[in-house]
């Protein structure tokens, strides 16, 4: 699923249908990936289902909103942003090995933090870029918030009914 994303940032200076077809090739594999998990919450807890969706458009709409309106400069968040996801990565291989009460739901309301941060900074760059060879790459970055978002939410409503 990542060699689309790897081939994107080769391709996409020098043929733009490339690019698009590239994304496009991330975008199936991403929804064959994720299929099995839609079922399972579809037959399992639909109500979760629902309620992540509704959620990730209003989060998404929101923090999209704020960075693409937004005069100030947010590279200094995306920054921060990048090294708190990898501070959060390292805290899911830990909560691998040691149990932490309430580690999934504080997981999950960080990663929603981190993922604000970077929504804002993408929609940002959206607004800011001139380039159309840039496109498809900030649109495989939105996308992945949006997923990210999704999950981290799903998380969230599916563990209310535990």
């Amino acid at each position: 699923m990542v060699g689309p994303l790897i081939g994107m940032n080769f391709t996409v200076r020098r043929s733009g249908s490339a690019s698009a077809g590239l994304l496009f090739a991330f975008g199936l594999l991403m929804g064959l990936a994720m299929g099995p998990t839609m079922v399972y919450y579809a037959n399992a807890d639909p109500q979760a289902l629902w309620e992540a969706d509704g959620a990730t458009a209003l989060f998404i709409a929101g923090c999209g909103a704020a960075g693409y309106a937004t005069q100030r400069d947010l590279s200094g968040l995306a920054r921060v942003s990048f090294w708190a996801l990898v501070a959060l990565i390292a805290f899911g291989i830990v909560m691998i090995f040691v149990r932490i009460p309430g580690g999934s739901l504080i997981y999950s309301v960080l990663g929603l933090v981190i993922f604000a941060g970077l929504t804002m900074v993408d929609f940002q760059r959206l607004r800011r870029s001139k380039d159309l060879d840039s496109a498809p790459l900030i649109a495989a970055s939105i996308f992945l918030d949006a997923l990210n978002v999704f999950l981290f939410f799903l998380r969230i409503f599916s563990r209310n009914r535990n």
